[in-house]
């Protein structure tokens, strides 16, 4: 668990090593380089966003006041900020999506600050607490995204897989290149329509299954012709959570007993229905997922026939199919870990791991049918 200074601390009372200086000029730069990221951000949006990025850029400019004065004339000399908030700078300028968010959300947490005897704790507690701002900011657009994206990433990773399975179990068997082509070709087809299918069919019967346990307005229309000593409205407040005691006074209020309406939280409202939305929204749409399991399983599917498509053959296209794939993996798999927050290398070699380990199972297999065919 990240630790912070024991207290704050004043300025400097020893004097300043080059390597200190260096330290305090690069900290510097990179808390400029902060602020600038969350002004760009905030410039592409509105409303309590806008004032949250802008709020973060101010806190970067305490930061900065903070190295500024043990710099003193020191602060002149000028060091360029990291590569990864330069990179962050120009995605926040030109696309300011959620993948930067992650991004800085990422940065935050790995900021030096809490092992740094020069940061105050302040200072540090302020790191902590950013990465937290900037990962509920993110929320919303991880949500939004997440059905569709979590059909696009598992089409993606299983057209790379399987058709890279598929073209390599072939490919060692010894047939034809056309025969490993064709082979492809018909993985990708295959695959891609039956992920579309299963997709759609998936996401309509979550989002109907989440549809039907919703409680309704039927209490409303029905509660004047019930009698109050042989009802099971009772039991219907009862079956969404409320005590018995609670159920009986709401059932009271449906048939009239009572003015009040005492405990609401348990009755469908016309007003919340559009937070009852976001429901739907982290499941995706159906049209949404299948066409993205679709495109992104033809895409995944299409890398590892690259090679044959253009007239390779026999071990050269088969390696290089292998190298295609597995940059693809590493690249799908880095995605997935920058929009989790975790490290992207990491996510990338997994995926890298898990793909190549299963096309490893099927060309053994393909050596091994070819050699027994032979």
């Amino acid at each position: 668990m990240t630790t912070i200074p024991p207290a704050d601390q004043p300025l400097l009372d020893r004097e300043p090593s080059k390597a200190d200086i260096r330290r305090w000029q690069q900290y510097l730069a990179d808390e400029r380089a902060e602020g600038a990221i969350y002004r760009e951000l905030a410039n592409r949006r509105d409303g309590e966003e806008r004032t949250i990025l802008l709020g973060l850029a101010e806190a970067e400019k305490r930061h900065e006041m903070h190295w500024l004065s043990l710099l003193g004339d020191h602060a002149n000399d000028r060091r360029r900020p990291s590569a990864r908030r330069i990179l962050l700078r120009f995605l926040a300028r030109h696309f300011g999506s959620v993948f930067v968010l992650a991004l800085a959300q990422r940065s935050e947490g790995n900021s030096p600050y809490a092992a740094d005897q020069d940061a105050t704790r302040t200072m540090a507690a302020d790191e902590l607490i950013h990465e937290e701002v900037i990962r509920g900011l993110a929320i919303r657009g991880r949500n939004r995204m997440s059905g569709n994206f979590r059909a696009a990433v598992f089409g993606a990773n299983d057209g790379l897989v399987s058709n890279l399975a598929l073209v390599l179990g072939i490919g060692a068997t010894g047939v034809a290149n056309s025969v490993v082509l064709f082979t492809g070709i018909a993985g990708l087809l295959a695959g891609a329509l039956s992920m579309g299918a299963g997709e759609f069919v998936s996401v309509r019967s979550q989002r109907e299954l989440l549809s039907a346990s919703k409680p309704t307005q039927i209490t409303l229309s029905a509660a004047p012709e019930l009698d109050i000593n042989a009802n099971e409205l009772v039991l219907v407040y009862r079956a969404r959570g409320m005590s018995k005691e609670d159920a009986e006074h709401r059932a009271a209020e449906r048939l009239g007993y009572f003015a009040c309406d005492c405990n609401p939280t348990f009755s469908l409202q016309p007003e919340l229905q559009e937070e009852d939305e976001d429901e739907f929204e982290t499941t995706g749409s159906a049209w949404g997922a299948a066409g993205s399991s679709f495109l992104f399983f033809a895409s995944g599917a299409v890398i590892p026939i690259l090679p044959y498509l253009f007239g390779m053959g026999g071990t050269p296209a088969i390696i290089t199919s292998t190298i295609l794939v597995g940059i693809a993996l590493l690249m799908t798999g880095g995605i997935v870990g920058l929009l989790s927050g975790a490290s992207p290398l990491k996510r990338g070699i997994r995926q890298l791991a898990i793909g190549l380990g299963a096309a490893a199972v099927t060309y053994v297999l393909g050596l091994l049918f070819g050699t027994s065919v032979a």
